[in-house]
């Protein structure tokens, strides 16, 4: 695994990054290498990948699907969903701590793009980035209701844990939008990483099992900086509480995706890469756009927001039952926490939607085997790059 880790480094760094953005295509150096030529031997390995399902399991599965959505819970008693959902996730961070998912070391190689790699060939893209950072900061100081909550404040100034996290105090959001302000030059030690060349934001980061992977890669690697939210308030504790959290490099910090008019604590235009792995599907399909919308304008011009969730008929759909469908592909789980389940063609309306370009929008089809068992089992995930234009219309 680390010989593995190690060369997909080296090859990045010299910019050997083969279909790195290709549309469509699966990567080159992903989790997508035992591919099953003999059903004979389908028991001899735990997973398969590139699995091609043949119209008799398509049909099944979505029989399936319309059988447990048949009956949708009502619509007031969805309110409880919406309303709790962070209260939800808090309880489970309380329950299973850090100990539910494993971390994603498979990152790098499937999203190469979350590493700062030689630019040399694109000096004016990053001074154009530099300059947009600049304008959205000047804009945002200028802002009365950029204020932060409180409750939000709070949560940055690490008062929330005990980890020694990132005494960010804040900033003045509502100084005038003067003639002198608008002649000061950007004070980039104003927001957590600022001073930094390469930025991330990983939305949903729950216990921190991208957030520890990706600062690992980080570590050696200065002018890098990772951003890392959820609205669970365990969540982010854990995260702070962590032995290898790096204040230096890393910002937790407590957000709602879904509040439109709650500011982030760095300004819009000043993120290299924004990372969704496995959150969108939680948030409830009316507000995944505006969701989007938002992370969108936190881009630089270039920069990319990665995604990888479930996808339509994944196991995970298929196992729920009766009574948990809150509406179509929209369930709920016994704990009160949510998932969707996307097609590729909903991944590219909703990011293309949000001014985005589409570089990679794939569907990751896998057989995972109970070989115990002798039980077969259709993994589904949705795949997706896509970039913010260097300039707009």
């Amino acid at each position: 695994m680390n010989a593995i880790w190690r060369k997909s480094v080296s090859c990045l760094r010299i910019g050997k990054v083969p279909h790195r953005y290709k549309s469509g295509c699966h990567p080159t150096v992903p989790l997508g290498s035992r591919i099953l030529t003999d059903p004979n031997k389908v028991f001899e390995h735990n997973m398969w990948d590139h699995i091609q399902w043949s119209e008799e399991e398509e049909a099944a599965a979505r029989k399936k699907v319309e059988e447990n959505s048949a009956v949708q819970i009502l619509l007031e008693e969805q309110v409880k969903y919406e309303n709790d959902a962070s209260k939800y996730w808090d309880t489970f961070y309380k329950i299973h701590k850090n100990k539910f998912f494993k971390d994603r070391n498979w990152l790098l190689r499937e999203f190469p793009e979350i590493l700062p790699v030689d630019r040399k060939s694109t000096t004016n893209t990053r001074e154009l980035s530099l300059n947009h950072v600049k304008t959205n900061m000047a804009s945002c100081l200028s802002r009365t209701h950029c204020s932060i909550p409180e409750e939000e404040e709070e949560a940055m100034t690490g008062n929330a844990g005990s980890s020694g996290g990132p005494r960010w105090t804040g900033f003045d959001f509502s100084i005038q939008d003067s003639e002198e302000h608008r002649k000061t030059p950007l004070k980039t030690d104003l927001f957590p990483g600022g001073s930094a060349t390469f930025r991330i934001l990983e939305v949903g980061c729950g216990a921190g099992n991208s957030v520890f992977p990706i600062l690992n890669i980080l570590q050696n690697m200065p002018g890098s900086f990772l951003y890392c939210c959820d609205f669970s308030s365990e969540a982010v504790e854990l995260v702070k509480s962590h032995p290898s959290y790096r204040a230096a490099q890393c910002s937790a910090f407590v957000h709602d995706v879904c509040a439109d008019g709650v500011a982030y604590p760095f300004p819009d235009g000043t993120l290299d890469v924004g990372l969704l792995v496995f959150v969108l599907s939680s948030v409830h399909p009316d507000r995944m756009q505006s969701v989007v919308n938002r992370l969108s304008k936190l881009l630089k011009p270039g920069g990319m927001l990665l995604f990888r969730d479930y996808g339509r008929y994944d196991k995970t759909q298929l196992r729920f039952k009766k009574g948990c469908c809150l509406s179509e592909n929209f369930y709920v789980r016994g704990d009160g926490t949510r998932a969707y389940f996307f097609t590729r063609g909903e991944v590219h309306t909703i990011f293309c939607k949000a001014g985005l370009d589409e570089k990679q929008n794939l569907v990751d089809r896998r057989l995972q085997v109970n070989r115990k068992k002798q039980v077969k089992m259709h993994r589904v995930w949705v795949q997706g790059k896509f970039q913010k234009p260097l300039h707009s219309n």
